[in-house]
């Protein structure tokens, strides 16, 4: 008796062992297609399967620093880092600003946000250098030699005034620093010659002033700057943009602010005479 129990149990346990094994495939399907299904799931809504919920960080897009966008437009690394650095570090107090690349000849004007409104090719001072000459401002320009025709680097607040001739965006009055339509200069200056070329060697020959063409300006400069003021950062040429901005901060060099043209020395007016725009 005890041995045909014993043989019982041995067919049953033979039997259990039988069909699990074809039932085994089946319930390996059903777990695959779980877990394909759960990553078909997690495909569509945009997550990792493979990733531990609990080790994911999302950095929220608010708290990425904003950054120029030149939107295709060529520019050197120095323009596009003091570009992202102005609109980072809101040193350009939400206004409208402008780059000036000396070294490439290039004019870019951004929105309050970054955004490039504009850029262009322009006319620069005749002598390499990235200070203005003391008491510039004050002189005639047949009295500035050629070696003092620079266009200064730094940080200038700008806004639209007029010389005597002509509307222009004053960026340092009393250096008598502006940036204005090309004129024809004397009849050996070449300025549409000269602008319309893409080599940086040909722009320079203006006594500082930055010409640009006549219809970025209506267009751009007008369009940006009427009703507000703005920020302008020249980049400088000589010295390193460390020298002359401070990127993790406040600029420390170069600073100015437009002041109210009725209370400047008369000597200045007559710097921005009629025919003497440079």
């Amino acid at each position: 008796m005890a041995k045909m129990e014993a043989l019982s149990t041995t067919k049953k346990i033979r039997l259990v062992l039988v069909t699990a094994m074809l039932l085994w495939p089946t319930v390996a399907m059903a777990g695959d297609a779980s877990r394909l299904a759960a990553t078909n799931e997690a495909m569509s809504t945009g997550s990792d399967p493979s990733a531990d919920s609990t080790l994911r960080v999302q950095i929220p897009p608010e708290s990425q620093p904003p950054r120029a966008d030149f939107l295709g437009e060529t520019a050197s690394t120095d323009a596009r880092r003091v570009a992202d650095w102005a609109v980072a570090s809101r040193d350009n107090n939400g206004l409208p600003y402008v780059i000036i690349d000396k070294t490439r000849a290039k004019v870019f004007v951004f929105d309050s946000n970054g955004r490039l409104l504009g850029a262009t090719f322009a006319l620069l001072g005749k002598a390499r250098g990235d200070d203005s000459v003391p008491g510039i401002g004050n002189r005639k320009l047949m009295t500035i030699r050629p070696a003092e025709r620079t266009t200064p680097a730094g940080r200038f607040v700008a806004s639209l005034g007029h010389d005597l001739e002509q509307d222009i965006l004053w960026i340092d009055y009393g250096n008598a620093l502006s940036l204005h339509r090309v004129i024809k200069g004397a009849p050996g200056d070449h300025r549409l010659a000269r602008l319309a070329t893409t080599s940086p060697l040909d722009k320079r020959i203006s006594y500082g002033c930055i010409n640009v063409p006549v219809k970025f300006y209506d267009e751009v400069v007008l369009g940006t700057f009427t009703g507000t003021s703005g920020i302008v950062y020249i980049l400088p040429e000589i010295k390193t943009i460390q020298d002359v901005f401070s990127l993790s901060g406040v600029p420390t060099h170069g600073s100015s602010t437009i002041r109210d043209r009725v209370a400047e020395p008369a000597a200045v007016v007559a710097r921005a005479a009629p025919g003497v725009a440079d």
